[in-house]
């Protein structure tokens, strides 16, 4: 895991290749196109473009009208505004119309850094998460952050992709698949399951070794796909290992967290510890220092793992 990939970097690259190869497609930012690195497809797509300015709820308008129109519109900025700013419009006019908008939302998460909370969004999952007619995606690095835009433009219908702005550990190979719903078993074990997404995914592999040396073999559940949510994938892990810890660079509340809880008391019980933000706002720091402070780290997650075999029976 040496080789380090911003997500946001990946989604520009890839959608300068997806608009070469298909002329439908057109992006649309609100301002932030060089921080969410559609500059590199308005430089390609002049006349594909649309900068809506600090006007994200028009963004999203626009967006709607041209996917009613027969093409299939990308729009950009970051997870605080997208999810929250612009989230009657994502609602009334693209969620609720069942239209072919793509939200890929930048910046998610405290690894914003020192923009400080205002700007951090930990709640965008939940939000989406919670609308009927949307899917969300949260890619765990580069390679999947392509090959998952790739698959949200060939899919018809809403979806909300959370990207982030620090560079991140490559977890899966360059050119891999990515099928919306699914979820993928990075690392396989018998004694715990890691349940995880984002680059909390990375984490978590780092914190699987340190187990390992203890003689605890943790499995790693990775889910790029909140919604859909592979629940028979979890609710396997959960029978054949008998304790979760969910990690998400997200509040514990209504995200990845929330989702594998309810899947898991409709279906098969067991203890469960959750990481991630604990009903707190963010606050300005450098990334490394704020997934420290929240308890974000490989080391947290291995004293998550030890309480939850507390706790198993």
């Amino acid at each position: 895991m040496s080789e380090m990939i911003a997500t946001r970097d990946a989604y520009g690259k890839a959608l300068v290749e997806l608009g070469r190869e298909n002329t439908r497609i057109v992006a649309l930012d609100a301002d932030l196109s060089g921080s969410t690195k559609t500059a590199l497809f308005a430089k390609e797509f002049p006349d594909r473009f649309f900068n809506a300015g600090i006007a994200e709820a028009n963004m999203i308008g626009m967006a709607a009208g041209l996917a009613a129109g027969g093409m299939i519109p990308f729009a950009s900025t970051f997870a605080v505004f997208a999810a929250g700013r612009a989230f009657e419009q994502i609602r009334q006019s693209v969620a609720y119309a069942k239209l072919n908008v793509k939200i890929v939302a930048t910046h998610g998460g405290i690894t914003v850094g020192e923009d400080g909370g205002s700007h951090q969004s930990v709640e965008d999952l939940a939000i989406m998460r919670a609308l009927p007619h949307m899917t969300v995606l949260c890619p765990a690095d580069g390679p999947e952050t392509e090959a998952a835009i790739r698959a949200v433009a060939a899919y018809d219908g809403p979806v909300y992709v959370r990207l982030g702005r620090s560079k991140v550990p490559v977890v899966f190979e360059h050119g891999c698949d990515f099928t919306i719903g699914k979820g993928h078993v990075l690392r396989e074990g018998s004694d715990l399951t890691f349940i995880t997404t984002g680059l909390m995914t990375a984490q978590a592999l780092e914190a699987a070794a340190i187990l390992a040396e203890g003689g605890v073999q943790a499995r790693v559940l990775h889910l790029g796909s909140i919604k859909p949510f592979d629940t028979d994938l979890v609710v396997k892990a959960a029978r054949e290992t008998g304790a979760v810890v969910t990690a998400e660079e997200h509040s514990v509340i209504g995200g990845l967290a929330g989702a594998v809880c309810e899947a898991l008391c409709e279906s098969h019980p067991v203890p469960v510890e959750r990481v991630g933000l604990r009903d707190v706002f963010g606050q300005s720091g450098t990334a490394e220092d704020l997934l420290a402070h929240y308890g974000l780290t490989p080391a947290h997650l291995v004293e998550a793992a030890q309480r939850v075999l507390q706790k198993k029976a």
